[in-house]
């Protein structure tokens, strides 16, 4: 039986797929990182906003509807003291 390449070259074909492997594990953990870091920076991932600004838009728009005198100064009130105590308890649950 005559070999083309000789013996000495049937590691290589296991050695091959290894170095892809290695070369696509690289290039993903790249990205992760990277996106990480911008995450980071940026204040986290941008699913998390939403959940960050639910409570925050939500007093915005009260004020905003203060502002405009939609609602009165006792309702407005009262309906800060119920998002700050939900925002409170949403934390501590």
């Amino acid at each position: 039986m005559h070999m083309e390449h000789g013996p000495l070259a049937w590691p290589f074909f296991f050695l091959i797929p290894i170095f892809w492997v290695l070369v696509i594990g690289l290039i993903v953990t790249l990205i992760v990182t990277l996106n990480r870091r911008r995450w980071r920076q940026a204040g986290g991932p941008p699913w998390a906003a939403a959940a960050r600004e639910g409570t925050k838009s939500a007093e915005a728009t009260l004020a905003q509807r203060f502002a405009q005198g939609d609602i009165e100064e006792a309702e407005y009130r009262a309906r800060l003291e119920v998002l700050r105590a939900n925002r409170l308890e949403a934390g501590n649950g």
